[in-house]
């Protein structure tokens, strides 16, 4: 480990002791009190942060990141005693542009935006009330502050798919036949599948964290950091491909005895600790140790004057203000949302297509705290289709409808899982339309195809950005965020198949759909 190198003895004594603490004695109460402000008036933000910390094994290192900043900090006071506090009020202009970042974030309802939007906020209140010679000898300590941030689960999905690409890979090269389906795969001795737990998220999200902190701590040479950090993130997700292999393997070879329970996750950090270490004792073969050496820079800022206590007080009001303006206008947006619950029905009948008293097969897509819900079962002829619409109002951190958590099939859901398929053009309602095209599949080998979008207060789409963006504009324009997914299934084993029979569904339901949705909207 190693510390960056303080000013040598004679720069320290170029100013005296109360000179020192007078350029801060105001400097630092304004910027404590600026921060607690911030965080005050964005503390929906910061509890969903905290919040997520919690839960979320994932992110559950959040609570470590503010005492590991506050000890970097504490690490260089001795520089900081040396330079002069000023104002930055170029960064103070920033907050205002970051500050509409997470108006969009909470419109949206984007957890992540809103987070990392706040995060700079907290950085640049910093830069613009102790200006930027300061802000540089921070410069890591406050950029270690995002890793604060919840980042990171969209790269999930991937992840999920090369751990099983790579984990039948080498089950098939150490001559275990399998077979594939999505992400589960069959074995001789049992099934297996490729859960969100087994994606290496965790490994990725902890490794990139320690990994930073390492090399800050270890090397001077920002190319051997930067070396080492990208190490690390390879290494981390090469040691989950191994963990996941190895715990197929220890069932496979013990007759599912061991690995096939809790104790699999316990195999997995003792996997990941050990690589860690061995990383850290390969990685201290380089380190850089500390070179004492004067600071030509640190000695010529004490020689200029503090800034006057009116500039001090000055940014620091405009920090409060440009910081209040955006949380202001969030709450006079979020006000004009109503409490009418939405009422959501369809005609009993669509044309040809008959309702039935039972669904196509007892599936239900997991979109939870919907504000209001609809599923029937239709049937024309021999073709039977299924409908399902989510609609969801006054959306916030527990109820949204476009997140992690709503998806076709529960990530613990022990019968079904989904397998996706791509996307297709169709017509709804005269327009065209591009719809995901998804397969869920039962333990038992029954299957249904599953067609899936997105209503936006009169918008379709297909695809989350766009739900979420077209939200943040309904929204912004004070016409509430009421929202709905439609999916409309069936099985493939009837006469044309499942697509033959979906397709002529929606093109027969689509007005019906469309204006039922129309009517919830109304019931405001």
């Amino acid at each position: 480990m190693r510390r960056d190198p303080l000013p040598d003895l004679v720069n320290l004594n170029t100013a005296s002791e109360p000179e020192r603490s007078d350029k801060w004695r105001l400097a630092l109460p304004l910027l404590t009190g600026s921060l607690v402000w911030v965080l005050a008036f964005y503390a929906s933000t910061v509890n969903s942060m905290v919040e997520i910390w919690s839960r979320s094994g994932t992110f559950a290192h959040g609570f470590l990141i503010l005492p590991i900043v506050l000890w970097l900090v504490w690490d260089k006071r001795a520089e900081l005693a040396m330079l002069t506090p000023r104002p930055s009020w170029w960064a103070v202009l920033c907050i205002a542009g970051v500050g509409f970042i997470w108006l969009v974030g909470e419109l949206a309802i984007v957890n992540a935006v809103s987070q990392l939007a706040l995060t700079a906020i907290l950085v640049l209140t910093v830069i613009g009330l102790l200006g930027t010679s300061v802000a540089r000898r921070l410069a890591f300590p406050l950029a270690f502050l995002f890793f604060a941030v919840l980042i990171g689960e969209f790269m999930v999905p991937q992840l999920m798919q090369w751990t099983a690409d790579v984990t039948v890979l080498a089950l098939r090269l150490s001559g275990i036949p399998v077979y594939r389906e999505g992400m589960q795969f069959v074995i001789p001795s049992g099934n297996w599948s490729v859960v969100e737990t087994c994606s290496g998220l965790r490994y990725l999200v902890a490794a990139s964290m320690v990994g930073t902190l390492y090399a800050y701590l270890t090397y001077r040479s920002l190319t051997r950091r930067l070396v080492f950090v990208g190490v690390t993130i390879l290494v981390a997700i090469l040691a989950n491909w191994v963990r996941a292999y190895m715990i197929v393997m220890l069932g496979h070879l013990t007759n599912n005895e061991l690995a096939t329970r809790a104790d699999h996750v316990v195999y997995g950090w003792l996997l990941f600790g050990a690589v860690m270490a061995a990383l850290f004792w390969f990685g201290g073969r380089w380190r850089e140790d500390i070179v004492a050496a004067a600071s030509s820079k640190t000695s010529q800022a004490t020689a200029v004057s503090a800034a006057p206590a009116a500039k001090l007080w000055a940014a620091a009001a405009a920090v409060a203000v440009v910081t209040l303006v955006w949380r202001i206008g969030y709450w006079g947006i979020d006000s004009g949302d109503v409490a009418v619950q939405p009422k959501l029905a369809v005609a009993p009948a669509i044309g040809a297509w008959q309702p039935l008293p039972e669904t196509v097969i007892a599936w239900r897509p997991h979109y939870e705290n919907a504000s209001a819900e609809l599923q029937q079962a239709f049937r024309n002829d021999d073709r039977r289709v299924g409908l399902f619409l989510g609609y969801y109002r006054n959306q916030g951190a527990d109820r949204k409808l476009v997140s992690s958590e709503s998806t076709l099939t529960a990530k613990d859901d022990p019968l079904w899982a989904t397998v996706d398929g791509g996307v297709r053009d169709v017509s709804f309602n005269g327009r065209p339309l591009a719809v995901r095209v998804s397969e869920v599949r039962r333990v038992d080998g029954r299957r249904l195809v599953v067609w899936r979008w997105y209503w936006i207060n009169g918008h379709l789409t297909a695809f989350e950005p766009w739900a979420k963006v077209h939200t943040a504009w309904s929204r912004f324009k004070g016409q509430g965020d009421d929202s709905s997914v439609i999916i409309v299934y069936a099985s493939p084993e009837q006469p044309g198949g499942a697509e033959n029979a979906i397709e002529t569904f929606i093109r027969a339901a689509g007005p019906e759909i469309e204006s039922a949705l129309g009517r919830a909207r109304n019931t405001r």
